[in-house]
C-alpha cells in the first residue's frame, strides 16, 4: 500500500514538473520560428516591389530598381504598399492631396486618402503617381494617422523622388514620378483617412 502511494506521489511530482521541462522551451522556439516564417510570408520581396512599381509607373524595371534598392537597403522588406495619384502645389506653403489603394498580402485592397501641408523653401506644382512602401504596419487600421516627414530624407533617383515619413514605429517611403516641378526642402506631414476630405490638417 505504501509503495502504491509512493508511486502516485512520484507521478504527481513528475506531472507538475512537465510544463517547466526543456520540451516546452523547444516548443516555444518552434512556435517562434513559425511566427517568423508567417511574418516573412506577409512581406513583399524586392523583386515583387520592382515589378509592381514598374507596372504602376509604366516605366522600365531598371529605372525603378535603382530607387527600390535604396529603400530596401535602408528599411528592408515592406509589409504593405499603396498605389495612387496625387496633386500638390506650393509657394512657400504647400498642400498635397492623394487617393489610392492599400495593398497587403492575404487581404483585399483598401481605398485610402491622404492630405497634408508643407512649409519651407518650396516652389512649384505637380500631378504625380505615388507608390508608397510601408514598414511595420501590422494592422491596416494603424495607417489612419498623421505621419511627419523625416528631415533631410529626400533623394531623387532615376526620375523618382523618394522620402521617408514616420509615426508609431511605422515608416512610409513614398516614391513619386510625374509632371511639373516641385523643388526645394520642406517640412510637413501627411494624414491618411478612410474618406476624402478637403481639410489638409
Amino acid at each position: 500500500m505504501r509503495v502504491a502511494k509512493a508511486m502516485f506521489a512520484f507521478a504527481a511530482v513528475v506531472t507538475a514538473l512537465v510544463p517547466f521541462s526543456p520540451v516546452t522551451a523547444e516548443e516555444g522556439e518552434v512556435q517562434q520560428a513559425a511566427d517568423n516564417v508567417q511574418q516573412a510570408a506577409d512581406k513583399f520581396s524586392q523583386n515583387e516591389v520592382v515589378l509592381a512599381a514598374a507596372n504602376f509607373f509604366g516605366t522600365t524595371t531598371e529605372a525603378v530598381a535603382k530607387a527600390v534598392q535604396r529603400v530596401f537597403a535602408d528599411q528592408g522588406l515592406p509589409d504593405a504598399y499603396i498605389t495612387g495619384d496625387e496633386g500638390s502645389g506650393a509657394v512657400v506653403v504647400g498642400l498635397r492631396y492623394g487617393q489610392g489603394w492599400l495593398i497587403r498580402k492575404h487581404a483585399p485592397p483598401m481605398r485610402v486618402y491622404w492630405q497634408g501641408p508643407s512649409i519651407g523653401f518650396d516652389l512649384g506644382a505637380n500631378a504625380s503617381k505615388a507608390f508608397v512602401l510601408i514598414y511595420n504596419l501590422g494592422s491596416s487600421e494603424r495607417l489612419f494617422q498623421k505621419f511627419p516627414g523625416v528631415e533631410g530624407s529626400y533623394y531623387f533617383i532615376a526620375g523618382i523622388g523618394v522620402n521617408y515619413l514616420r509615426a508609431s514605429n511605422i515608416t512610409l517611403a513614398p516614391m513619386r514620378t510625374g509632371v511639373g516641378l516641385r523643388a526645394g526642402v520642406n517640412a510637413g506631414y501627411l494624414t491618411f483617412t478612410r474618406q476624402a476630405t478637403a481639410n489638409p490638417f
